[in-house]
């Protein structure tokens, strides 16, 4: 028998006690971005190794993708190792859809109703019906203008539903054409790694190419890359790989301090020039896999494991999504509430009051869309709810 045609070792209770650190992990990677808009609001994305430092804070959107693409193919790769059925796509589109869709629309309404009777927007862009529209459907970042006040973080989650959309098409083509239903993990390797190379193609063609639309940068194939690292991860995650929790973190610490030098761009979300964007898509992506990958590929009891699975870190990641998707509206309110105007005060003092304003907003939102809402005989488990950045 060929080596790459037998089935993986099972490794029982392996998922079932990353649970926790993984819903924990979701918190950093929240309060990160959180950070990182505090950052721009108070004037702090300057053109140096400070300024950089504090733009690269977004590097929690990538560990939302990873986090995601890792949860979402897990299913994939269980399936095709243990010979099992694959994962119903009718059953994944409506899991997608109650988690994302309900809190999204009530946040979009709200932001927009903000601005409609209480707040002045001093920007002109996403307004209107076609506005509203365009940020209800997750299209705002498909042309130029779209981007609402108090909700332009959303591009990150329109390139996510992207990828949730390519993912059943992916995992069929993955496990049933090109392994046939048999566990071959060099082969579900190649795959990922072909798919994988879309992000950095793609980032040279929209610095290159005349006549493209500039907010191709922000399309879903732009991040896709991180997206494929953790669906490696769910297919490393059915073999016996163990790696060292402290050298996997050590060295997404050093990934993220390399990304805050000149090579990896200005401070901006796509740098101006197409090679920035390229070795900072992957610096990222290191970060994000040495960050995650303990918690999926290390033993269990860790001193990372522990942390990420701490309750406070876990009840917070529960409500992570809420936070994200009001964190931003907050920040302009807070920016009002403290007296300052756009690119002054103070960095922290503005992430302070964000935090502990948008905790309690983003519980309420999650027990009304989530808890109360979806029905109790469909409630997914905690560890099939994968996160959203």
């Amino acid at each position: 028998m060929n080596v790459d045609d037998r089935r993986p070792a099972p490794t029982p209770g392996r998922a079932t006690r990353r649970v926790d650190s993984l819903t924990g992990i979701r918190t950093l990677a929240a309060f990160l971005v959180c950070a990182t808009h505090a950052a721009f609001w108070t004037g702090n994305y300057t053109d140096d190794l400070a300024g950089r430092f504090f733009a690269r804070l977004e590097i929690g959107v990538a560990i939302f993708f990873v986090l995601s693409g890792y949860l979402l193919f897990k299913p994939w790769m269980a399936s095709l190792a243990t010979g099992g059925r694959r994962p119903s796509v009718r059953r994944y589109a409506e899991h997608r859809a109650r988690r994302i869709l309900p809190a999204y629309w009530v946040t979009v309404l709200a932001v927009y109703a903000i601005f409609a009777w209480w707040r002045t927007d001093t920007s002109d862009l996403g307004q209107g019906w076609s506005g509203l529209l365009r940020n209800l459907t997750l299209t705002q970042i498909y042309g130029y203008g779209h981007l609402h006040s108090g909700l332009t973080q959303m591009w990150s989650l329109a390139a996510e539903v992207g990828f949730y959309l390519v993912l059943p098409i992916a995992g069929w083509l993955i496990v049933s054409a090109v392994c046939r239903r048999r566990w071959r993990l060099d082969l579900v390797v190649i795959s990922l790694v072909v798919l994988g190379s879309v992000s950095p193609l793609w980032a040279i063609v929209t610095h290159t190419g005349d006549g493209l639309d500039p907010t191709a940068r922000l399309w879903p194939p732009a991040f896709l890359t991180w997206f494929v690292g953790g669906m490696l991860l769910a297919a490393l995650a059915q073999t016996r790989l163990r790696i060292n929790p402290l050298l996997s973190v050590l060295i997404a610490v050093l990934a993220f301090q390399v990304s805050c030098t000149s090579i990896a761009g200005e401070p901006t979300i796509t740098p101006l020039s197409g090679s920035a964007t390229v070795i900072k898509l992957l610096l990222y992506l290191v970060v994000a896999l040495g960050l995650i990958a303990p918690l999926v590929l290390g033993p269990a009891g860790s001193w990372w494991d522990r942390l990420m699975g701490s309750g406070p870190m876990v009840w917070l990641g529960e409500i992570s999504y809420e936070f994200f998707l009001v964190h931003l509206m907050v920040v302009e309110l807070v920016m009002d509430l403290l007296g300052y105007t756009i690119f002054t005060g103070s960095m922290v003092g503005v992430l302070i009051v964000t935090s502990v304003l948008s905790i309690p907003v983003a519980w309420l939102l999650h027990r009304l869309t989530v808890v109360f809402w979806r029905p109790r005989a469909t409630a997914p488990k905690r560890e099939s709810v994968p996160s959203v950045p």
